[in-house]
């Protein structure tokens, strides 16, 4: 009969870790967390120090019983959940339930599913560490007072089933603030001008870009502007001054930890965060792999660090070096410097053993997981590799005191990149003519000149906000995931084209929780409290002296908001649309959708409609209302009502005025009216826009 009994989270590794242990070893699973704060209410006893008040989780009793049973067979009691805080919290909660006190229990982690790895972790048993658990149950505080003092205030103000959360308002006060630059940014004219030359003997044109004068760098703003330097070198003698050889080094990437991995599966896979994370589990876990069973094929998922323990280094060193060359292989390692506290107890997400190629597990894993084992094995063995190596050079061409520049770069040795190649990098390589000097004639062929305008930043997109909340120090490897999964769920935000919209309903939710809330939705008071959290992990911090500085001043500021609330009278707003079965108004509700058009004569009418808002503009091309719209997945832009007979369109708020200039829409951008038609490029000042609105 089994001796020992091993407790894991999850299902999928007790057969994995069974196999690896024997039969004097039982391994059985918690299914993740057996104990919890109540659901009915806030379950934090305010008056008697913030002691939580813990609950079984509804349906793990049985989970509970069984593993009771188990526990009175056994001479010792290993927790094995996972390597972090969580996992951390989750054996504490453990050894309370099944009531462990004053038996021989024991802490262990690994940081991979191997043989080795879990072997190890016996020899090295230690007791729980409180520190870390007091961290994750400051955490589960913190969330839970804001969600369930702030959440009903939302469900007062807006629609029932809205929810706040500490790490979820932030995230989408980013995307709103992202949202806002974009819609007041004002795009500037600048032009670019390449001249294309001819060399004797030589049958491909060389091209080089316009730098500006030979004194200075410079801007081509207008056309006005580049007529005139075009107009500067008419019939004027190009001669190459200046040609300059050179090496670069490009270094080899980092390994992945949780974020970095997220970004690039989003980026070259097109894999939520969600997703990425689901498949990590799944190859941590266990993957049954043909003649060697279950095996766990990465390392821990949830991971700040890029560290990577000595022995994985070697084995990289001896594979690299069978495998590609011994000039291919890292003499000194590119480690991150500085940053966030990370958790350096754990190491960078790489393959457990790098002799099981991708080829090689192909058969044994699912499509997507093979892609994603792929991504992180290249990752790896590249992280362990030489730089790459490139011959560069720079021409300069002057004429008539203008400058044109070429730069070219080949690559002299690959290193790394025999094996990855990062998605943000450009091809590298651009050819130049062997052997350019200054003695080399130019025959001037001709001009290409383009008209650009300047780009907004971007619309966020999963992987970029991964990128945003970890640089802001948000949250950590564990809640990225979660997080955006959570505000996509409830509708604050959707995505199209992988890039993230904010809806109407989180714009609203966002300026109650800015004015309402203020620091709960601040980047820096965030980002300071997780600072706390790991000053708590550390053992520096005490975690109630977090939660009681905490609790007072979200209080007062839910009394406050509710105070005013009061004064708000929550009603349905009454439309001018008339219900076409029984002739009364119809109001404005609320959906999971947004607003729309509802009978107020519900249940005996159930006559629904959309809501399209007024916004008393006339339509440009037909003389029709415009109204706000919103797209199929809630992004709001503007339209024409007789839509589709007329096709006008704007994502930015239209003004009854026309454009002065070509006789189009202006359309609001931040404090200025702008022309729709972004090649007009009319512009109009605050104090117009702000007499038409008090016109």
């Amino acid at each position: 009969m089994a001796k020992y009994l091993v407790i894991v989270e999850s299902p999928a590794k007790v057969k994995t870790i069974k196999k690896f242990l024997g039969t004097n070893y039982e391994v059985a699973a918690s299914n993740g967390h057996v104990r919890d704060l109540p659901r009915s209410q806030m379950g934090i006893d305010v008056e008697n120090n913030f002691e939580p008040k813990y609950i079984t989780i509804r349906g793990k009793g049985d989970i509970l019983a069984a593993l009771r049973k188990e526990v009175k067979k056994a001479e010792k009691i290993y927790l094995a959940t996972d390597p972090d805080r969580e996992g951390e919290a989750i054996s504490w909660h453990l050894l309370h339930a099944l009531k462990l006190e004053g038996k021989k229990v024991y802490r262990i982690t690994f940081n991979e599913i191997t043989k080795n790895a879990v072997k190890e972790s016996l020899k090295n048993a230690r007791e729980i560490d409180m520190d870390l658990v007091d961290a994750q149950q400051a955490r589960r505080c913190l969330d839970r007072m804001v969600g369930y003092k702030i959440s009903p205030l939302l469900w007062a103000k807006v629609k029932r089933g809205l929810s706040a959360g500490r790490v979820q308002s932030v995230a989408l006060r980013i995307i709103c603030d992202r949202e806002e630059e974009i819609n007041a940014f004002i795009p500037e004219e600048y032009w670019t001008l390449d001249a294309m030359f001819t060399i004797p003997g030589e049958k491909k044109p060389l091209v080089a870009k316009y730098y500006g004068t030979t004194q200075k760098k410079q801007e081509i703003s207008s056309k006005e502007e580049l007529e005139k330097i075009k107009k500067t070198l008419e019939k004027a003698d190009y001669h190459v001054s200046e040609v300059k050889r050179g090496e670069r080094t490009k270094k080899a990437p980092l390994p992945f930890t949780t974020s970095t991995l997220q970004q690039e599966a989003s980026k070259v896979l097109n894999f939520s965060t969600q997703k990425t994370m689901r498949l990590a589990q799944q190859l941590y876990e266990g993957i049954d792999i043909k003649g060697n069973g279950t095996v766990g094929v990465i390392t821990y998922l949830r991971t700040d660090s890029v560290r990577i323990s000595e022995e994985a280094q070697d084995a990289a060193r001896d594979f690299i070096h069978a495998n590609y060359g011994a000039e291919y292989a890292a003499h000194a390692v590119n480690e991150k410097k500085g940053g966030q506290k990370i958790q350096d107890a754990h190491e960078a997400i790489r393959p457990t053993d790098i002799a099981r190629t991708p080829a090689a597990l192909k058969d044994s894993l699912s499509r997507d997981q093979f892609r994603l084992y792929q991504l992180i094995w290249k990752r790896f063995v590249a992280s362990r590799m030489a730089a790459a190596l490139y011959e560069t050079t720079s021409v300069k061409i002057d004429a008539a005191g203008q400058r044109f520049t070429v730069a070219a770069s080949k690559v002299k040795f690959e290193g790394f990149l025999c094996v990855y190649h990062d998605e943000d990098e450009k091809e590298e390589s651009n050819t130049l003519v062997k052997g350019i000097d200054q003695d080399t004639k130019l025959v001037f062929d001709s001009f290409d000149e383009k008209q650009h305008f300047t780009q907004p930043a971007p619309h966020y997109t999963e992987a970029s906000l991964v990128r945003a909340l970890e640089e802001l120090g948000i949250g950590r490897p564990s809640t990225y995931a979660p997080t955006i999964t959570t505000i996509l769920a409830r509708r604050y935000i959707v995505k199209e084209n992988k890039n993230l919209y904010v809806t109407e309903l989180g714009e609203i939710v966002n300026h109650i929780m800015k004015e309402a809330f203020p620091s709960i939705v601040d980047v820096n008071f965030t980002a300071t409290m997780e600072a706390l959290l790991d000053g708590v992990a550390e053992g520096d911090v005490k975690w109630k002296t977090v939660i009681s500085n905490f609790y007072p001043d979200l209080e007062e500021a839910v009394e406050k908001a509710e105070k005013e609330l009061e004064e708000v009278e929550i009603a349905d707003e009454v439309s001018d649309e008339i219900c076409e079965n029984c002739g009364r108004q119809m109001v404005i509700k609320y959906g999971p959708h947004g607003r729309f058009l509802a009978c107020p004569g519900f249940p005996d009418c159930r006559n629904t409609k959309p809501y399209f808002e007024k916004i008393g503009v006339a339509c440009p091309k037909c003389g029709k209302d415009i109204v706000m719209k919103k797209t199929k997945k809630g992004r709001k832009y503007y339209g024409c009502i007789d839509n589709p007979e007329c096709d006008f369109m704007v994502w930015q708020k239209p003004v009854d005025k026309k454009c002065p200039k070509c006789g189009y829409a202006l359309v609001e951008k931040g404090n200025k009216l702008v022309c729709a038609d972004e090649k007009c490029g009319y512009v109009e000042e605050q104090r117009v826009l702000t007499q038409a609105s008090n016109g």
